[in-house]
């Protein structure tokens, strides 16, 4: 058994470590990880919260029964390509078509490695800038972007008036772009 207490150890590291052994417990706690993203990746797509969580645990699964097989570089961009390609997959079969057939459906295994990481950091700014936003911007954005809530509805699940929803998700969604901004200025500074 592995010891849990591994939560300064990057995802790299512990995928790695998963290479290096086999052992699933370090899958289990990288895949820990994502839950929230791929919630919010199949809400997003399905609409559902109850589809969606199924959708989270076949991801899973595939992750499971697919990374022995070959060596993934980049997890967080695979596991959300896989999560998007299977809620399309699942909107496919339900026949719904929305704009379905107006999306591509990327081979996970195939793609252009230098798209994939400019997605990667695109991804990495988002999350970064969301942890520097207010408690209140952050809870309604996530809310209304992630989990595709309703004013109504996250009026009634944080007790904010319809007023302030309203301003923290506009607020939040320009100081979103401020910090992205903000940090892509820095990081080509850097290089």
């Amino acid at each position: 058994m592995i010891n849990n207490n591994l939560e300064h150890i990057t995802d790299n590291d512990l995928l790695e470590k998963f290479y290096e052994t086999s052992n699933n417990e370090y899958l289990g706690l990288l895949l820990q990880r994502y839950t929230l993203l791929l919630l919010g990746t199949c809400m997003k797509y399905l609409k559902n919260e109850t589809d969606a969580k199924d959708a989270v645990q076949q991801v899973f699964l595939k992750a499971i029964n697919e990374l022995p097989k070959y060596r993934v570089t980049y997890i967080k961009s695979w596991i959300y390509m896989v999560a998007k390609n299977h809620c399309l997959m699942q909107l496919r079969k339900k026949n719904i078509t929305t704009d379905i057939d107006s999306i591509a459906i990327e081979n996970e295994d195939e793609f252009d490695i230098e798209n994939y990481k400019q997605k990667e950091i695109e991804l990495q700014l988002l999350e970064q800038s969301i942890e520097l936003l207010n408690d209140e911007q952050k809870k309604c954005v996530l809310l209304f972007y992630i989990q595709k809530k309703s004013y109504t509805e996250i009026t009634s699940s944080t007790g904010f008036t319809l007023m302030q929803v309203k301003s923290y998700i506009q607020n939040g969604k320009r100081n979103l772009k401020l910090l992205i901004e903000k940090k892509r200025k820095q990081s080509n500074e850097l290089i």
